[in-house]
């Protein structure tokens, strides 16, 4: 028998065999689909013993609850801020660091009510807590802002929650092809703007340029020595220290939350464009139109809040102290609060912002820059850290030990 026919011959009985058995071929495809298919949904289920390894007590999964007092805690760090012409910022600042640390976003809520209680304006205060929730992410992971903050609006009355600001501030602007400067070149296509106009500032070197600035200014005269010294441990901390954080979270952006002029709405006999008026008023910082604000029944505007020089580094101070066990960086950054007055970035801080005219004057920034005020801020902390229960932190509150 030839080549060509024993070919046939095979190519025959492959006939005959798929006749007999019309199924088998489809079949072995099924069972092996099938097979996958079970797969897939034995790995989208979860055993119920790995459920409760997940949410086992002793892990801590949930947040910590508003204990009872925590009102009075607040509202005790409140009264001594007073005592020593603190106003309302600082002491909401660090309260809310220290309260984003240790996980309780129902305290938060609780805080916001002693401070609306004190005088603070609902939607302002709302704004500062938000703010200082967004660069706790610096200090102590992106997990817990996500769930205070979602916690915190649920929480916040309707009628505040709908003044909020939503408009981005942080988003990144193209650089300017072959400029110079903040504000100048074409947008990228595939950076989302979110139909703002008026986003500027932005840019990779104006947010490098912050970043070097806010650090400088706190890790002075040791600046250059610290980012070798970082670079020694992974050549990629220092930069992700400084491009992630000081520049695009750590430091205000350029073009959101700043101080927006007083407005009263103005009359007008066409009650529908006066409405309209109300809804888009636009005001001018330094010059440059920002985009649109909610304009209150007094006239002022909500805009997102800054957090300035001052009290970036005192929500950074909170939450060191607040996670324990890493009393290097708490020392780091109460020296960091002190330069602010020293070096006088703390004059940046009175252009304001979402929370009234200014964000600490020249007595807030001496004060809470010494001694006095820095313990103050530490015994603060540590009164939160005792009312809910300790720190959340490995280590625990027992562990707390760092002295300065």
């Amino acid at each position: 028998m030839g080549r060509g026919d024993d070919q046939q011959l095979r190519t025959h009985r492959l006939r005959e065999d798929a006749s007999a058995n019309p199924g088998r071929r489809r079949r072995g495809r099924s069972d092996s689909g099938t097979g996958t298919a079970n797969s897939s949904t034995s790995m989208a289920k979860l055993s119920p013993s790995l459920k409760s390894l997940i949410n086992a007590p002793f892990a801590r999964p949930g947040p910590v609850p508003a204990p009872r007092g925590i009102a009075d805690v607040y509202a005790r760090i409140a009264r001594e801020a007073e005592q020593h012409r603190v106003g309302t910022k600082p002491w909401l600042a660090i309260s809310a660091a220290a309260t984003f640390t240790l996980n309780s976003p129902d305290s938060l809520a609780v805080l916001h009510r002693v401070a609306t209680e004190r005088g603070a304006a609902p939607a302002p205060a709302a704004e500062l807590v938000r703010e200082v929730g967004l660069k706790c992410i610096s200090f102590n992971g992106i997990p817990r802002t996500i769930n205070c903050l979602n916690a915190f609006r649920a929480a916040l009355p309707a009628d505040v929650a709908a003044r909020l600001h939503d408009r981005p501030s942080r988003v990144p602007a193209a650089r300017a092809p072959g400029g110079e400067g903040d504000n100048g070149g074409s947008r990228d296509k595939n950076i989302n703007y979110n139909g703002d106009k008026n986003y500027n500032g932005n840019d990779v070197d104006a947010v490098a340029r912050r970043a070097r600035a806010l650090w400088d200014s706190v890790y002075a005269p040791f600046e250059d020595k610290l980012i070798e010294k970082l670079a020694r441990a992974h050549p990629d901390l220092p930069v992700h220290i400084l491009n992630s954080h000081y520049g695009p979270l750590l430091s205000d952006p350029a073009g959101g939350g700043r101080r927006r002029q007083q407005q009263q709405p103005q009359r007008d006999d066409n009650n529908n464009n006066n409405n309209e008026k109300k809804k888009k008023a636009e005001s001018t910082v330094d010059g440059r139109k920002e985009g649109a604000a909610d304009v209150e029944e007094d006239g002022t505007t909500t805009a997102l809040a800054r957090t300035g020089r001052v009290l970036t580094s005192a929500v950074a101070v909170a939450c060191l102290r607040a996670q324990t066990g890493v009393g290097p960086q708490v020392l780091s950054h109460v020296f960091g609060l002190r330069k602010a007055w020293e070096d006088g970035t703390w004059r940046g801080d009175g252009g304001g912002g979402g929370a009234g005219d200014a964000i600490v004057d020249e007595h807030e920034a001496r004060w809470l820059a010494g001694d006095e005020g820095c313990e103050w801020l530490l015994r603060s902390v540590d009164s939160i850290v005792e009312a809910l229960g300790g720190s959340t932190f490995a280590g625990g509150h027992e562990a707390r030990g760092s002295k300065l």
